[in-house]
């Protein structure tokens, strides 16, 4: 397949016009989005704020100028490689960003996109009142993006972080030295609370979730994401149920448990008489439950 690229060149085209071009290419390529970009106009932005190195919002200075040529290089590096595997967005450039913070990615750990976040940038109202909370433990944190953005939002607090993936640790690491906090998140390497101690006012997690059959019908996006990190069996709840089971001695007296179940919600809710309350969000997401420790023990 020969390579994809902008039809424009450096010499008389701007970063706004080659921006329309790269949302028309990808628009028309039958890419799916949903690992950070919900569309071809939010991904087109991506490569330009990744090749040029610039954050968001862009200036109308650079709006208005070419590329370099080892820029304008480099978008059609990105954008070739989009279409032709469609790899997600995120690996090609490894950058990810989540809580507004940038990440480091590729595949050892899946794409962070957790509707979690807009909790954290909530301040976890009105589900939780943080300033009780002095521990928080997160089961399964891949790149490390919810327990660094928890540090990072709430100074005071002492976090762990468990993955049962070393290559997933691996990624996690290299965010938290990115993101001086080596002193204050620990990252344990743990097959859910196989090799954790201690109490915590808070447990979050973000397992899988996805049923194997649902599995099979996804974009091929998936498919370059760590398999371990999404699906989980018949009804996409084997690590759901235990955590459920295991967490209470973790918990401290009145202490909470946040859950991301995604597209298992609807069967947790049948598999467990259980007083969940679901999160609204208002910027999208869905299937994440806040259930107080009492109520697991």
């Amino acid at each position: 397949m020969k390579n994809i690229s902008l039809k424009t060149t450096t010499v008389n085209s701007s970063i706004a016009s080659i921006l329309a071009e790269l949302e028309l290419l990808l628009d028309s390529s039958n890419l799916f989005y949903g690992h950070g970009a919900g569309n071809a106009k939010d991904e087109a932005l991506a490569i330009i704020l990744s090749a040029l190195e610039i954050t968001y919002p862009i200036e109308k200075d650079t709006l208005g100028s070419p590329p370099t040529l080892e820029e304008f290089t480099t978008i059609n590096k990105y954008l070739s490689a989009r279409i032709k595997t469609r790899k997600p967005m995120p690996y090609i450039t490894n950058k990810a960003y989540f809580c507004g913070h940038e990440f480091f990615i590729d595949g050892r750990a899946l794409i962070p996109r957790s509707p979690i976040a807009e909790m954290i940038n909530n301040e976890m109202q009105p589900w939780i009142d943080m300033k009780k909370v002095k521990t928080v433990l997160e089961i399964g944190t891949g790149s490390g993006c919810i327990a660094l953005s928890l540090a990072m939002q709430f100074p005071d607090i002492d976090i762990q972080a468990s993955d049962i993936s070393t290559q997933a640790l691996e990624v996690a690491s290299i965010n938290r030295t990115e993101k001086s906090l080596d002193e204050r998140v620990e990252l344990v390497h743990s097959d859910l609370f196989e090799n954790l101690s201690g109490s915590f006012d808070l447990i979050i997690s973000n397992p899988p979730y996805v049923p194997k059959n649902v599995m099979n019908r996804l974009p091929i996006e998936y498919s370059f994401e760590p398999q371990e990190a999404l699906v989980a069996g018949h009804k996409g709840l084997d690590f759901i149920s235990r955590i459920l089971q295991d967490a209470p001695p973790f918990l401290n007296q009145d202490g909470i448990l946040i859950i991301e179940a995604g597209v298992a919600a609807k069967e947790l809710e049948r598999s467990y008489d259980l007083p969940f309350k679901w999160v609204t969000f208002e910027h999208g997401g869905e299937g994440v439950a806040v259930i107080e420790a009492q109520h697991l023990r």
